[in-house]
């Protein structure tokens, strides 16, 4: 019995995140309320929900931006609130929408920030520093691009850069800040599938629920800072959650490659639509078979 039992532990991936009944508000006004999710290691968790569902802010009380009012939080099983912020530094790397100003730097002097919380006041970079700093940006495509300025950069190939320092600062836990955010369609999948390759855990906010579902293990879903869905993309994506939270009507299938959940909307109705979506849902309006009707919803 004890064999059996020593070979699941070790079979079973270590925890990296645990998330429980963290809430967090300003001004009397609740931002997160009693969120609580897990992810283990080397999965890749999609945060996603309507604009203020809290998203943000949740992954800010992750890295320790802002500080939940209750809750807890434990990475590797261990109270994040107990490390120092080098000791965090060394776990966690994170990389936010907005790209900074560096405007002096080149892509690899960018990238060796990320050495930052392994070096003391006045190390200096040496040849095993020089070596990781080519071994990322050879992971991210950009060798070739190591020498220019980084202001220069396409913004596909400044959210490479930035993920590149991220992995020279070999963390354990990799957070995003929807990455995908103003790039086209090409980076999209490039930036989320080299995300999955990098073999580290990740956490990223994401808006498209087609890339959410092909790329990510699992999904955490909110809405007004609630926790409404967690679980594998086909556990979380269908087309009732959908329509509930994001107010609008969708047709989900599987998708030929991949087999999770490949969404469809339906196009053609008003702001408000939620409430008319939930009365044409519980009417037998909203099929699976085409376009919704709207008649006799209130919303014709």
């Amino acid at each position: 019995m004890s064999l059996v039992s020593d070979s699941r532990s070790q079979s079973t991936p270590e925890l990296a995140l645990d998330v429980r009944d963290l809430s967090w508000q300003v001004e009397s006004r609740s931002i997160l309320s009693q969120v609580s999710f897990s992810i283990r290691r080397g999965e890749m968790l999609g945060i996603i929900g309507p604009n203020g569902a809290g998203k943000s802010t949740l992954l800010r009380c992750i890295y320790r931006y802002i500080k939940p009012d209750s809750g807890q939080i434990q990475l590797f099983g261990q109270e994040i609130t107990h490390l120092s912020s080098k000791a965090f530094a060394r776990e966690v790397a994170v990389v936010l929408q907005d790209t900074p100003q560096h405007f002096e730097l080149t892509t690899a002097q960018l990238v060796a920030i990320g050495l930052t919380p392994h070096k003391g006041p006045f190390e200096f970079t040496n040849s095993a520093d020089r070596v990781l700093i080519s071994d990322a940006l050879g992971k991210v495509g950009l060798t070739h691009k190591a020498k220019q300025s980084y202001e220069h950069l396409s913004g596909g190939e400044k959210q490479r850069a930035l993920i590149a320092r991220a992995i020279v600062q070999q963390p354990k836990l990799l957070i995003l800040d929807e990455p995908t955010n103003h790039l086209d369609i090409r980076y999209q999948i490039q930036i989320m599938e080299l995300l999955r390759s990098i073999g580290i855990t990740v956490i990223t906010s994401i808006h498209d629920l087609n890339l959410a579902s092909a790329m990510c293990d699992k999904l955490l879903l909110l809405e007004e800072g609630k926790c409404i869905r967690y679980g594998s993309p086909k556990e979380v994506l269908t087309e009732q959650a959908i329509g509930e939270v994001f107010g609008v009507c969708s047709h989900v299938t599987s998708h030929p490659q991949h087999g999770n959940p490949q969404i469809c909307y339906f196009y053609g109705y008003e702001t408000g639509y939620k409430q008319a979506y939930k009365r044409g849902h519980d009417k037998g309006l909203v099929n699976k078979s085409g376009p919704v009707s709207l008649e006799g919803t209130g919303h014709d």
